[in-house]
């Protein structure tokens, strides 16, 4: 930094806010840092006592915080995110709809190793909203070299993605709710009203529900008669524990789905089944469906609505971070 006579500092940046104070009246940022001085700014600085200030004496091959968080967000935001800013330097990304976030985490930390720079986003495969800030991305220094934001572009180029949001799809979805005490009306679905509100909040919707008690064959005639109805997704709610009335594991296994596991190590929702007919998602629910509000049901169906294939690893990997408390 340069301390520098007010009148001749047109052009140059100042290296630091200047704060203006008007007694009883006003308290505040004047200029921000990296503001160019105009001609016109200087009776405001002399105003305030700013007779001489420090400006910046960017080196060749440097770059200023404003303008870096620029090229960096740029870089880094990919299909449905925007940036805006800068705000101290830094440049926030956000949705432009709602959706699924993919963030790349391998990409995040590379660019974190970059001496200087900060990048946080949230944790892929979150559901967000339009407008929700996904993160944000800053250099550390005033001025650094330029070459390390060339770095992070670089980086962003060799690589599909490293932050998007996936839109949802709106789909059809038949809804199956076993228990002979449900279907004999001894006690009300409680499973109905919950699964209902979950699924339309992401734009879809349940085309039909219908009941079955505890009978193997039942519950698979009822699958079966989704599947002709050319549903999207097949929700089958309860039966799903270790006990021997409990039919709806045999029941989507004998319609010919292919079960991609039984049991989410995830806590609650660990009685979970994923399961495809051909490329027709079916799920077996577990009853904490119904009263916790956060469950492995929650982690997956975004991600079906996004479009996305549940493979065995995901559900594998589910176990770090999967438990979760009310």
């Amino acid at each position: 930094m340069k301390e520098i006579k007010v009148e001749n500092a047109v052009g140059m940046a100042l290296a630091h806010d200047l704060t203006q104070i008007i007694p009883g009246k006003f308290k505040g940022r004047l200029f921000k840092k990296g503001h160019k001085i105009r001609e016109e700014d200087i009776p405001q600085l002399l105003d305030i006592g700013k007779g001489h200030i420090y400006i910046l004496d960017i080196p060749e091959d440097y770059i200023h915080e404003d303008e870096a968080a620029k090229r960096m967000a740029k870089a880094i935001a990919g299909e449905n995110v925007y940036a805006v800013g800068p705000s101290e330097g830094k440049m926030t990304i956000k949705s432009e709809i709602q959706g699924l976030l993919k963030i790349n985490e391998k990409v995040i930390h590379q660019i974190n190793e970059i001496p200087g720079i900060a990048l946080s986003t949230l944790v892929t495969n979150r559901p967000v909203k339009k407008d929700q800030a996904l993160g944000g991305v800053r250099q550390i220094p005033l001025i650094l070299e330029t070459s390390s934001i060339r770095e992070v572009e670089t980086i962003c180029q060799e690589h599909s993605y490293i932050a998007k949001v996936i839109p949802y799809r709106s789909l059809k979805i038949g809804m199956v709710t076993t228990g002979s005490e449900v279907f004999e009306g001894r006690i009300q679905d409680k499973f109905g009203p919950t699964v209902k509100q979950k699924v339309e909040h992401f734009g879809s919707e349940i085309v039909e529900q219908c009941f079955a008690p505890d009978q193997s064959e039942v519950i698979e005639s009822k699958i079966r008669y989704f599947l002709d109805r050319n549903v999207d997704l097949i929700l089958v709610t309860g039966g799903m524990s270790v006990d021997p009335d409990d039919r709806t594991p045999l029941a989507i296994k004998n319609v010919g789905a292919e079960i991609i596991r039984y049991g989410i190590p995830m806590l609650p929702g660990s009685m979970m089944l994923v399961s495809y007919y051909n490329e027709i998602p079916i799920l077996g629910l577990p009853g904490c469906v119904m009263h916790d509000s956060y469950t492995s049901f929650d982690v997956f169906l975004p991600r079906i609505l996004a479009g996305e294939k549940i493979t065995e690893k995901d559900i594998i990997t589910l176990g770090y971070g999967g438990f979760h408390t009310c």
